[in-house]
């Protein structure tokens, strides 16, 4: 008999966040994001070029990341942030990030 492992259903968002009027090059305001949300138990984050993915338990914890994000910036002297954040929240289907990317990989 095999067992099956049960999967937990997840929410997964895409985050950006932006500090105006910082200049240009703004690694070093996302650098401190990721570093604020790496700190946060029950999320797991992957960096893409354009956004962040974030993925919790609940939107609750996603919240607290983006909440943590834009702290960390207030925290550097940043005078406004812009942050865009899109949450898929699906209650019927246990899945992950990685089942979403390898779905259509295959």
């Amino acid at each position: 008999m095999r067992v099956l492992k049960k999967r937990r259903i997840v929410s997964i968002a895409e985050f950006s966040i932006h500090p105006s009027g910082t200049g240009t090059s703004v690694g070093r305001y996302v650098k401190r994001a990721l570093k604020a949300i790496s700190k946060i138990q029950g999320l797991e984050h992957q960096v893409t070029p354009m956004a962040t993915i974030l993925e919790a338990q609940d939107v609750h914890t996603i919240l607290k990341a983006v909440e943590a994000s834009h702290s960390a910036l207030r925290s550097m002297g940043a005078k406004r942030i812009s942050s865009i954040l899109r949450i898929d929240e699906r209650l019927d289907k246990p899945r992950t990030m990685r089942d979403k990317t390898k779905s259509v990989e295959n």
